[in-house]
């Protein structure tokens, strides 16, 4: 029960890991970027014209969803007495606010409708809010150090906080004619795209798609090559997943030999009887091994319950806290998968069961005569 529990909870929180800091990054940089083909790997992008014969080419792919313009520009914010660097990232009416919006804390998103207004409004993180004691609805003047130094005046529409460190204390979130417009750049000049795959986990393939139909004069990277720290560190949870596994199967598999030696030592006496009436060894060992079967059923049962319920209550309340800084999320997430829950269950019954054909063997070595003079 608790072997099986432990192995739920543990597949569930490591996959409920992976898909919240795996959204979070996604729904700010793209699953893919695309950026022109040079040695430029500065926040200060070489532009390019936006090619509307790849747009339509990329969006044509089944594993692409959206294709999205974007550029970045080093900047300095002061406010309050405060000065803080930052990095100004500018999007467009295409770009997808879905999952963003979930980081929201405070405010709301950038009215990329009005083009007007949007030049004008700003999103900032909360690490930089707190820094520079700043709120939705404040003003702020932004500074860029071109060849002459140029600044902006801003209103905060939104707070978000994605929960990645790399993102809140490295970026803002403003229009794209902005940059166009301090860069001296024509209207459909931008630094790059953002594309989002159909389905994350074949990313690589989507990725291979991408570049077939990819203008020489642009390069492709993952989102893995972007933040490699983030999805290293996922792919060390899955061996971490895999040793916890291991040793919640090893603990059952003991406790299961143990109960089955106890029982059939326990037993002498009646293998004997059985022995002399006429019964084989393996009409007697596949007494012990049903009655083994009931026992790992009911552990099954009482596991399940045990592991999806403790599951189910911590996705509903997150009663369960982490620490933001050092888990990227303030809560223990939960993701439960039916299939997993099955493989598991149908996993553990039988490795158990096969693992329980050897001790059972025991029952041939007991000799009829001295298990009824035993008794």
């Amino acid at each position: 029960m608790l072997g099986l529990s432990v192995m739920i909870l543990s597949v569930a929180i490591v996959k409920g890991f992976k898909r919240e800091i795996q959204q979070k990054v996604r729904g700010f940089a793209g699953d893919i970027q695309i950026t022109k083909f040079d040695n430029n790997f500065s926040y200060e992008n070489t532009p390019f014209k936006t090619d509307l014969a790849f747009e339509q080419k990329a969006k044509a792919l089944p594993q692409i969803t959206q294709v999205m313009p974007y550029a970045t520009k080093p900047a300095i914010i002061k406010a309050n007495g405060e000065i803080e660097g930052v990095v100004l990232k500018g999007v467009d009416k295409s770009y997808n606010w879905t999952t963003f919006k979930h980081t929201l804390i405070a405010g709301k998103v950038i009215n990329t409708a009005d083009s007007v207004a949007a030049q004008k409004q700003i999103m900032i993180s909360s690490y930089t809010a707190a820094r520079l004691k700043l709120k939705v609805g404040d003003d702020f003047l932004m500074y860029f150090i071109q060849e002459t130094s140029r600044k902006r005046k801003f209103t905060i529409v939104g707070i978000f906080n994605v929960g990645v460190e790399e993102v809140d204390k490295t970026f803002v979130i403003g229009n794209l004619s902005i940059i166009q417009r301090l860069n001296n750049w024509e209207y459909n000049q931008i630094g790059g795209y953002e594309v989002q795959v159909a389905d994350f986990d074949k990313r690589t393939t989507a990725f291979d798609k991408l570049n077939s139909v990819l203008p020489t004069t642009l390069r492709a990277y993952m989102i893995d090559d972007t933040y490699p720290t983030i999805f290293e560190w996922l792919k060390l949870l899955d061996v971490n997943t895999n040793v916890m596994l291991a040793l919640m199967l090893v603990v059952a598999v003991i406790n299961m030999i143990s109960a089955l030696l106890i029982m059939i030592l326990e037993r002498t006496a009646m293998i004997g009887m059985m022995k002399a009436l006429g019964a084989t060894n393996w009409s007697i060992q596949k007494i012990f091994l049903y009655n083994a079967a009931y026992l790992i059923g009911l552990g099954l049962l009482l596991g399940n319950l045990m592991g999806i319920g403790l599951g189910v209550f911590q996705h509903y309340t997150h009663i369960l806290k982490l620490d933001q800084e050092s888990y990227y999320m303030s809560f223990v997430p939960i993701e439960l998968n039916t299939l997993d829950v099955v493989l598991l269950n149908v996993g553990t019954l039988f490795l158990c069961l096969l693992v329980l054909l050897v001790p059972s063997t025991l029952v041939s070595k007991i000799s009829p005569v001295k298990a009824i003079q035993f008794k």
